[in-house]
């Protein structure tokens, strides 16, 4: 079973030695974990911040399985966000709310492409509080939970 996308990083963790356990926010497979090997090491650690914006390739013998990723990064925001607290903080919600909130392998191509447009403008566009706020309206409605406001 194999599949690529483009997927938002939303955790990673040392497993073994050198790789890493990643879980990634793609539109069309949702919340998916996998292990880069090396992932761990001096090029891949910095590459694997939350946030990060990368091409990613799952492989694995069945679909069950927790496969294995290769990834390639598209683009980073912790080096824009670094100067900027209440964004980081901004990021580290976002992350955490769709790691703990959303099921694993359930895609949702609206709330990624709105999660996409939220770290895009983080940091920079001067509504980007409005915009997170929408976004939580936004994962409340992914989740059966929409408020009419």
């Amino acid at each position: 079973m194999d599949w690529r996308d483009e997927g938002i990083l939303l955790t990673s963790r040392r497993h073994g030695e050198s790789a890493a356990i990643v879980e990634i926010f793609t539109a069309a497979h949702g919340r998916h974990a996998g292990v880069v090997r090396g992932g761990a090491g001096r090029r891949m650690a910095p590459v694997l911040q939350p946030g990060a914006l990368l091409a990613v390739e799952w492989s694995a013998r069945l679909e069950e399985h927790i496969g294995a990723f290769r990834v390639d990064p598209v683009a980073t925001r912790a080096a824009v966000l670094m100067g900027d607290r209440a964004a980081l903080a901004a990021l580290g919600a976002m992350t955490a709310l769709i790691t703990a909130a959303m099921p694993e392998r359930d895609p949702h191509p609206e709330l990624y492409a709105r999660s996409r447009e939220l770290l895009a403008g983080l940091g920079t566009a001067p509504d980007w509080p409005a915009r997170y706020a929408a976004w939580e309206l936004a994962l409340l409605a992914e989740l059966g939970f929409g408020l009419d406001l």
